[in-house]
């Protein structure tokens, strides 16, 4: 049977949840001027100077330096230096109490805790760091009173409490009570997401905490405006998203805080009048940040009061002379006012805070517009967004730098699900110079900044020119490198910026050369259990990284198809399990090139796990799944393998249930069938299983694809008389006649012309004889009229590759110049694909004797089959020498009833024949 075309998936860009330690390359400047100055390149670590040791240390997170501690006493000693534990970044790890006990005796003088996770935030107590000065914690939906209460009640030196931006949906006005009892040394809380702050609760605060001067209840349900008024010591409040605020009372209350410099309601309903009353009414005020608010953008006709020394934030004004215009020097520039600032050497401490707590809030407001993604602020994010999360990741806040940084992968995307971006707000980054600020930030030692990096990159690289400037700024390297790292969330992004780049072919060496592959196949074995994200960029990085022949070697070199086939059989996850098919589909798709076909079809169960996605109830892993089975079975190894592994009845299955699904699930279900095909007791097998009727369902769809498929399978199918019966008894005669005629595909017409050859050369007549005489009168009456249709169908077929001025030429010359004009009219480029067995070849050859039109489709295909340059012609020429056709093919073109498009056809096939003759001697 034949072994039919090449299927080679191309790199197909993924999902963006979408859709990402420190390495040698990293060093900071200081380290490696240290590392430097050693001679031939060679440092003796143990004479390094202790400051220079403890400099190392402090680029280093907390789980690779108590890793350290266990090369010598000296380092042990250094390691457990005050100076390196005030500050412990727990996002990125698993911490349970035993994790934090063994900490404990480090933490003795820690001031800055940052964590992720309830589970997190329940073993903060067991550090043992009463000292704690600040506490930031983000993913906190699930963070309870009881937790908070403790933790405040262990930590009453607590200056700064920070959870968010998630919603702290369980965390209640007991639990901030608490708070405010326990910690009156706090002068900056933010909460996000609580449902109904009280005034019980604010009044606490105000009563506890004299020193409590920046407050946020932000994204709340409820917050009592009132009692708000009445926490004097305020400079700066915030209730941005905060909904059902009574803004008469606010525009009543606020004013009189006699400190308050700087008020965020950003993303409420706070209208005009509000917040005109606010800028004249209040005499500190400086600062009011309104973004996104639709009421007060809503009024065409609203002019903020312009005071002097007062600035409005709002999408209608421009904010970077608004907040330029807080300085006394007029000559800072509205543009760079935040780089200015920062490097400016006079030092004004009110200014100061005021622009400190302008970078966190105009960080925060943005990222949440950027997910919210409201329509019609094109022009905004361009002009002004876009530039102020630039400069933002330019902060010395490292949470500002995050947020900023998230922001920029968060805004460019239009769709999640689809990873489609805006091209001109990414394009508008890369000539901003986001794409070196963000490869910098990836360069950082401090993960969350090398994780919010490369989520960035990721998203931005989905566009080809951002692409290419990553690229050409060594963005690939820097990936590569962040992918190697022990935090799951740095690797996952890296993998995810690795994934997105290598769609395009001219990175996909670029990737190989910075190690990229290996890091990738490694990341699977590091996180094969619990990082489902990291697992998905992974494995869809290195099925567009398996599209190319180098590049796929390069993937089976470094252990990728153990760690691919390891996914498809024990990963449960249906995004992992589709990346890790369509990674094996792109490995088995150079056959002819390599050896990871069979590498993937011998490895142990690999072809059990395949057939078992084919029943996923998630479209694209079925879809993977058949496309990796369909080119698995091009090897004949594998194909019975498959089949023996259930393949069969699977794939038929799959088939009988796609009827409804998309054209690429579609293309697949038929092309699997169609390569197992080839062999003839899976042709047998497939006919008995009832694959007949759905791989005929298949050939009247809608996309070209799917009709070649089908078109194949059926050709095989047929090539058995008993399956032939079984496509005229489902109806699959005019399914083949409409593809012969009508398809776009000149290859879907070639192969339903040479299935109808097969069914209707004679032998599926002896096979429908058999039985009773009422039964095979019957058949013989269907037959008949199917063979007429048939047969009429061919010949249409031919003729639309019958120039009839270049015929009538050809059967008076024997110029070869007559005969390659014909050639080149017939030829079906795709045609030399295709690989035919010699019992397929010897049929062809018995039709050359056949009186009927099937003389000049044997002719016409066999023409196609030995065209000098198709990929298997002289093993074609090879078997029509064995089989003696050159003497039929004489008698065709010298027949004098012969049809002439028969006699010029195999006058070319002889000549073709000679052609792969004299390559052979």
């Amino acid at each position: 049977m034949s072994s039919r075309r090449l299927r080679r998936r191309l790199s197909r860009k993924g999902k963006e949840k979408v859709i990402i330690p420190s390495y040698p390359e990293f060093e900071d400047e200081a380290s490696t001027s240290e590392l430097t100055a050693t001679t031939a390149g060679y440092v003796d670590w143990t004479r390094l100077p202790d400051d220079t040791v403890i400099q190392l240390f402090s680029n280093l997170n907390y789980r690779d330096r108590a890793s350290l501690t266990s090369t010598c006493k000296t380092w042990r000693a250094l390691s457990a230096s005050s100076c390196l534990w005030d500050s412990l970044d727990l996002r990125a790890h698993k911490c349970d109490a035993l994790v934090a006990a063994s900490l404990a005796s480090r933490c003795i003088n820690l001031q800055r805790l940052r964590f992720r996770g309830a589970d997190s935030a329940d073993v903060i107590i067991h550090l043992k760091a009463r000292n704690l000065r600040e506490i930031s914690g983000d993913y906190c939906r699930n963070i309870t009173d009881a937790t908070l209460s403790v933790i405040a009640a262990r930590h009453e030196s607590l200056e700064c409490l920070q959870l968010g931006p998630d919603f702290c949906e369980r965390i209640t006005t007991d639990a901030i009570k608490a708070v405010a009892i326990c910690c009156n040394k706090l002068c900056k809380l933010r909460l996000s997401g609580i449902r109904d702050v009280q005034g019980d609760a604010i009044n606490a605060l105000a009563k506890h905490c004299p020193n409590l001067t920046d407050l946020g209840f932000l994204d709340c349900l409820k917050v009592d405006e009132m009692a708000l008024g009445n926490v004097l010591s305020l400079k700066f409040l915030s209730v941005a998203g905060t909904s059902n605020v009574k803004w008469g009372v606010v525009s009543h209350m606020w004013h009189k805080l006699p400190n308050l410099v700087g008020l965020d309601v950003s993303r409420t309903d706070i209208g005009p009048a509000a917040v005109s009353r606010l800028l004249v009414s209040s005499q500190s005020l400086k600062v009011l940040c309104a973004l996104n608010c639709p009421v007060l953008e809503g009024d065409v006709n609203f002019a903020a009061p312009k005071m002097k020394g007062k600035s409005l934030v709002a999408l209608p004004t421009n904010i970077f002379e608004g907040i330029a215009s807080l300085f006394a020097d007029t000559a800072i520039n509205g543009k760079n006012v935040f780089l200015e600032w920062r490097n400016s050497k006079k030092s004004n401490k009110s200014v100061d805070e005021v622009m400190t707590w302008l970078e966190w809030i105009l960080s925060h407001t943005l990222l949440r517009i950027a997910e919210n993604n409201p329509q019609g602020l094109d022009e905004f994010w361009l002009k002004q967004g876009a530039p102020l999360l630039l400069s933002l990741m330019q902060s010395s806040q490292e949470d500002v730098q995050e947020r900023a940084a998230t922001g920029l992968a968060t805004f460019v995307v239009i769709d999640d699900e689809n990873a489609s971006i805006d091209r001109g707000r990414a394009e508008a980054v890369m000539r901003d110079g986001g794409i070196c600020l963000l490869l910098d930030l990836a360069k950082s030692w401090r993960e969350g900044l090398q994780s919010e990096a490369a989520k960035a990159i990721a998203n931005l690289s989905v566009n080809v020119n951002v692409a290419k400037a990553v690229a050409e700024e060594g963005g690939i390297n820097i990936l590569a490198g962040l992918a190697r790292s022990m935090n799951r969330l740095v690797a996952e992004e890296a993998a995810g910026g690795l994934w997105n780049l290598s769609v395009g072919e001219e990175h996909k060496a670029a990737i190989a050369e910075a190690g990229g592959v290996k890091a990738l196949v490694d990341l699977i074995f590091k996180w094969s259990a619990g990082g489902d994200g990291v697992l998905e960029r992974a494995a869809g990085a290195l099925a567009n990284l398996a599209a190319d022949d180098k590049c796929s070697m390069e993937v089976a070199l470094a252990g990728g198809v153990h760690a691919l086939v390891m996914l498809a059989r024990t990963c449960k996850f249906e995004g992992v399990q589709e990346q890790a098919a369509r990674a094996l589909a792109n490995l088995a798709a150079h056959g002819d090139s390599n050896s990871n076909n069979a590498a993937v079809g011998q490895e142990v169960g690999a072809l059990e796990a395949l057939v078992q996605l084919t029943r996923s109830n998630h479209e694209g892993v079925r879809q993977e799944a058949a496309g990796a089975l369909w080119n698995l079975s091009f090897d004949d190894r594998n194909r019975e393998a498959i089949a023996a592994a259930g393949g069969v009845e699977a794939l038929v299955a799959l088939a009988q249930s796609c009827a409804n699904a998309s054209p690429g699930l579609q293309e697949r279900a038929a092309g699997a069938l169609w390569g197992l095909s080839v062999s003839e007791a899976n042709s047998i097998a497939i006919g008995r299983e009832g694959g007949v009727a759905p791989l005929i369902a298949l050939a009247h769809a809608d996309a070209e694809d799917v009709h070649e498929t089908a078109a194949g399978a059926l050709w095989n199918l047929a090539f058995n008389p008993g399956n032939a019966l079984r496509i005229v008894e489902e109806g699959g005669v005019p399914a083949l006649v409409h593809l012969c005629s009508s398809s776009v595909s000149k290859m879907a017409r070639f192969m339903a012309a040479l299935a109808l050859a097969y069914m209707f050369d004679g032998r599926m007549d002896e096979f429908a004889l058999v039985g009773t005489s009422s039964e095979s009168s019957s058949k013989v009456v269907s037959l008949d009229g199917s063979r007429r249709v048939a047969l009429k169908h061919i010949e249409a077929f031919i003729n639309m590759f019958s120039d009839r001025q270049a015929f009538a030429a050809a059967s008076v010359s024997s110029a070869p110049a007559a005969l390659a004009e014909v050639t080149e009219g017939a030829r079906i480029q795709e045609a030399g694909h295709l690989r035919c067995s010699g019992a397929e070849i010897g049929r062809f050859i018995a039709m050359l004797k056949n009186p009927s039109v099937l003389k000049a489709c044997a002719a016409f295909a066999l023409l196609q089959f030995t065209i000098p340059g198709g990929r298997h012609a002289s093993h074609h020429a090879r078997l029509m020498q064995n089989a003696g056709a050159s003497r039929v093919l004489r008698a065709t073109a010298a027949a004098a009833t012969a049809p002439l498009e028969a006699k010029i056809f195999a006058r070319i096939v002889l000549r073709n024949l000679e052609h792969h003759q004299a390559e052979l001697s």
